[in-house]
């Protein structure tokens, strides 16, 4: 699979030239704090997933919930909705 662009790849002034592109720019680097999921906290009630305003939860084949850290921005807005504070903001850091 071909590795998408960067955000920094976006056209000038972010026109769109062809509709239902958003992901084809990987978006996650714009970031500085980084959502982590504690699982014995979260009861899988969806509100997450419900209100990220980018496609990065995801449901994993184990029956839970992951983030795509490719495209999350790090707004906490899935920190914020989650009623059983199982979603926690921590800065991001360099690996």
């Amino acid at each position: 699979m071909a590795e998408l662009p960067s955000w920094r790849t976006i056209n000038h002034a972010c026109i769109v030239f062809q509709p239902g592109n958003a992901s084809e720019y990987l978006t996650g680097d714009w970031r500085s704090r980084r959502p982590e999921l504690d699982k014995e906290k979260c009861v899988r009630c969806g509100r997450c997933w419900m209100y990220c305003p980018e496609p990065a939860i995801l449901w994993d084949e184990v029956g839970g919930y992951t983030f795509d850290y490719r495209y999350c921005k790090g707004c906490g807005i899935c920190a914020r909705e989650c009623p059983y504070d199982a979603i926690s903001m921590v800065e991001e850091c360099e690996e």
